[in-house]
């Protein structure tokens, strides 16, 4: 359990980390903080894997015992923030919007203390502590794999954290089955042939056709995805124009689609194609999709989930039941290479009103750092 010595200089850690948010890639002090702190502590060892921000450290264990993942988040959001506090963002238009300045302190915290434990031959498990980059474009976690993260490691499980508002301040959601969503973001290119805007009839105008194209998506979720399945199609960004004389060539269109079914999210991506392609066809423009990577469901076993109830149950927290969200989380993508289990860690005080990730009100309650770094803990000292 986390010491109140160690409680304080990770609290102190978290609002340096959220007065002085950083994009992601471009988390280089905060990088350099992560290896500060981490290279004064006894037994901890950085690994050099060849990424520009970000850290990987070890501290081993005895042999013939377990090797131990724990993945914390860097990176934070392009939001200014308007919550009143000492700590306010310093840097403008940039916030800590989803917390990773907590997940951060806390894994920074469950270091300090698991490097006492190393110090008195108590360490029985080798620990590894990956700090990684750019999750909010769920980009991070393929940059540490591709990077040869598991070359370099080499775990026999692996333990996340993410702060949940809408859990109170104190408790531990330990969900078996699909917690986060799958997703594909994409980017939908619509070309038609511009001119004179007082001769339309000269003109192929893929500003028409994109609003034909983003009412006819609206349908994937209300009529090819089952009423009993969770799942989510939007589009949030659009660029083209000119002034109001003139019809453009091309449309761009950014959007997501989620689903916490595989098979859903399967259905719904030849949807999507069908429809954009065949939408750009009837107004006589032509389309390109343009796809990201896709990232699966955070999915927890039955297996895992009763181990993480055990781990839970060690920090002196009340486990806490609460519903799946279409959220996603790169944290996803190491379940390929190891068992991984993901908590959510309840941030907002009992009776407090909820400010959700991603909102500029959003805060994590200070005291929820103690309980993420005590499932760090206790997740790292699994027998």
């Amino acid at each position: 359990m986390l010491s109140e010595e160690e409680y304080e200089k990770a609290l102190a850690l978290k609002r340096e980390l959220h007065m002085h948010p950083e994009l992601s890639n471009e988390e280089f002090e905060t990088t350099e903080r992560i290896r500060s702190l981490l290279s004064s502590l006894p037994g901890v060892e950085i690994l050099p894997l060849k990424v520009e921000t970000g850290v990987v450290a070890r501290i081993p264990g005895k042999e013939g015992k377990k090797e131990i993942m724990l993945r914390a988040d860097i990176d934070a959001l392009p939001q200014t923030e308007k919550y009143e506090s000492p700590w306010k963002s310093r840097n403008p238009g940039v916030m800590h919007a989803c917390g990773h300045d907590l997940h951060t302190a806390s894994l920074c915290a469950a270091a300090m203390n698991l490097s006492k434990l190393y110090g008195r031959n108590e360490l029985e498990n080798t620990v590894d502590l990956v700090f990684q980059p750019a999750e909010e474009g769920t980009t991070g976690a393929r940059k540490l794999i591709d990077a040869g993260l598991f070359k370099m490691i080499h775990p026999d499980l692996c333990f996340g954290i993410h702060n949940w508002p809408s859990v109170p301040t104190g408790k531990i959601v330990c969900r078996e089955g699909a917690l986060m969503s799958a997703k594909r973001n994409f980017e939908i290119r619509i070309l038609g042939a511009g001119g004179h805007g007082s001769m339309p009839h000269l003109n192929i105008d893929p500003i028409v056709c994109a609003a034909a194209v983003v009412q006819s998506l609206q349908t994937v979720i209300s009529r090819n995805t089952s009423p009993l399945d969770s799942a989510v199609l939007s589009v949030n960004r659009i660029e083209g124009g000119s002034p109001a004389n003139l019809v453009v060539d091309r449309i761009m269109m950014r959007a997501t689609v989620r689903a916490l079914s595989e098979e859903t999210l399967d259905r719904l991506l030849k949807r999507v194609e069908t429809i954009v392609l065949k939408t750009a066809e009837a107004y006589e423009c032509k389309s390109e999709i343009i796809w990201e990577e896709r990232i699966p469901a955070v999915y927890n076993t039955g297996e895992m989930t009763e181990i993480a109830k055990k781990i839970a149950s060690k920090t002196g927290c009340e486990i806490y039941d609460a519903p799946p969200a279409l959220a996603s989380e790169d944290f996803a993508l190491y379940r390929k290479y190891v068992p991984s289990f993901f908590f959510w860690v309840g941030s907002t005080p009992m009776g407090e009103k909820v400010e959700e990730l991603h909102r500029p009100c959003f805060h994590a309650d200070d005291e929820a750092l103690k309980h993420a770094a005590d499932v760090y803990i206790e997740s790292a000292m699994l027998s």
